[in-house]
C-alpha cells in the first residue's frame, strides 16, 4: 500500500509541476475528459462518467511513465505480420537461422495471427496457435522452434514499447520426443545405394562414410576432397533455395577423414560425372540442391521400403565410429557437433559395455567387503 501511495504521489507532484502534461476536465455532456501528453508530444484522452474513474487512469498512466514502462496505446494497433516483418527484416544472424526464422514466420505465425493487431494477442491465442501447429502433425521440436521464434517477436515488442507486455506466458508445448536413435543397418544403406541410380550413389556412400549433413555435402566442391590425403574439407553448405553459405558454426567447419570405399566411390562418380566446381551436379549441369535431393530420396525409400531420412546416414556413420572404440570427443569433433554435450545426448545409449563396466568398477571397490563377507560365512559354518 505505501508503494501504490507513493507512486500515486510522485503522479500528483508531477501533475503539479507540469499541469501540461495532463488535465482532468469536465464536459458539458456531464463527462469528464482526462487528457495527457507523452514524451513525444502526442496527446492522449479519454473519457469518463465519472471523475473518479478519469482520475484513476491518469494516476496509471503517470505511474507507467515514472516507472518507464509507458506503451503508447496506438503503437499496439500494428498487426502482428506488419512488426514481425519489419522485426525479421533488421535481424543479423547467419543464413541457416535467417531459413529457420523465415519458415516460422511465413508458414506459421502470420497465417495464424498475422492479421491481428499485435495489442490484442493474448496468452489464450497463442496456446491455440500452439495447438493448431500439433494438429498439422508437426513434431514437438518444430513447434518449439516455431514457439521460439514467436517469443522472440513478442519479446522485441515489449522492448520497443509496441506492448506492455508478452503473450508468450505459461505456453504448454508438446513433450519432447525422447526416442532413442536407431540407426540404419548396413543393409538398408547398401540397398538404397543400390536403387537410388549411379548418378547418386557415390553420394549415399559418402554420406554414410563421413556423417556429413545434407547441407554440408550439397555444398561440397570438388577441390574440398583430398584423394591422396583421403579428407574431406566442410566449410560450406548450400541453403534449401541454392546458395552457397557458411557452415552453421565454428565446430562444423572441419576437416573429415575417410575411409578408401567412399574415395573409390568419388573417384569413379567424377570419371563417370565430371565437374570442376560442385561435387555433385544435376542432369543438367547443376548444382544439386535441396529439393530435387528430396525427391530422389523419397523415391527411392518407397522402393526399398526404407523408413529412415538421409539424416539417418549421419547417425550410421555415428553407430559405426562408436561400434569401432571411438571416444565421445572423437565423434563430436567428426560430426562438427558444438559440444560432446549434443553428442551425449544423441548417441550415448550406443556406447557398448556401460553396464558391464559399471558392474566391474562396483565390483572392485566393493572387494574388501565381499573378501569380509565371505570370511563371516565360512566362520559361521
Amino acid at each position: 500500500m505505501t508503494q501504490k501511495k507513493s507512486v500515486h504521489q510522485v503522479g500528483l507532484r508531477l501533475r503539479c509541476r507540469r499541469s501540461d502534461m495532463a488535465s482532468i476536465k469536465k464536459r458539458e455532456n456531464g463527462q469528464w475528459r482526462a487528457r495527457y501528453r507523452d514524451s513525444a508530444g502526442k496527446e492522449h484522452a479519454k473519457h469518463f462518467d465519472r471523475k473518479v474513474d478519469a482520475q484513476r487512469w491518469l494516476d496509471q498512466v503517470t505511474a507507467a511513465v515514472v516507472r518507464g514502462d509507458y506503451v503508447d496505446p496506438r503503437a499496439g494497433k500494428v498487426t502482428v505480420a506488419t512488426y514481425a516483418t519489419a522485426w525479421e527484416a533488421v535481424q543479423v544472424s547467419s543464413e541457416g537461422t535467417k531459413r529457420i526464422v523465415d519458415n516460422a514466420l511465413r508458414l506459421h505465425l502470420l497465417p495464424e495471427l498475422g492479421a491481428h493487431p499485435i495489442a490484442a494477442v493474448r496468452p489464450t491465442m497463442v496456446q491455440a496457435f500452439v495447438k493448431t501447429l500439433e494438429s498439422k502433425g508437426l513434431s514437438p521440436g518444430s513447434i518449439r522452434v516455431i514457439y521460439h521464434v514467436t517469443t522472440q517477436v513478442f519479446a522485441a515488442a515489449v522492448d520497443d514499447r509496441v506492448i506492455a507486455h508478452s503473450p508468450c506466458k505459461k505456453i504448454n508445448l508438446p513433450k519432447a520426443d525422447d526416442a532413442e536413435v536407431v540407426p540404419p543397418t548396413l543393409e538398408q544403406v547398401a540397398a538404397m545405394a543400390d536403387v537410388i541410380g549411379d548418378r547418386w550413389r557415390a553420394l549415399v556412400i559418402t554420406l554414410a562414410g563421413s556423417g556429413l549433413r545434407i547441407a554440408e555435402m550439397l555444398g561440397l566442391q570438388v577441390a574440398d576432397v583430398d584423394f591422396l590425403r583421403r579428407t574431406i574439407r566442410v566449410e560450406r553448405q548450400r541453403s534449401q533455395v541454392g546458395q552457397l553459405v557458411p557452415v552453421k558454426s565454428k565446430s562444423s567447419r572441419r576437416t573429415v577423414p575417410v575411409g578408401q570405399v567412399v574415395i573409390d566411390a568419388l573417384a569413379a562418380h567424377l570419371a563417370t560425372f565430371p565437374s570442376d566446381g560442385a561435387l555433385f551436379l544435376d542432369e543438367i549441369g547443376e548444382p544439386l540442391r535441396y529439393r530435387r535431393w528430396r525427391t530422389l530420396w523419397e523415391a527411392a525409400a518407397r522402393t526399398t521400403g526404407a523408413d529412415f531420412t538421409a539424416h539417418g546416414l549421419r547417425h550410421f556413420y555415428a553407430s559405426a565410429l562408436i561400434a569401432g572404440g571411438a571416444s565421445v570427443k572423437q565423434v563430436q569433433e567428426r560430426l562438427g557437433h558444438a559440444s560432446a554435450v549434443i553428442t551425449l545426448q544423441t548417441y550415448s545409449h550406443l556406447w557398448p559395455g556401460d553396464d558391464d563396466r559399471t558392474r566391474d568398477v562396483m565390483d572392485a571397490a566393493l572387494g574388501p567387503l565381499a573378501d569380509s563377507l565371505r570370511t563371516a560365512a565360512a566362520s559361521d559354518g
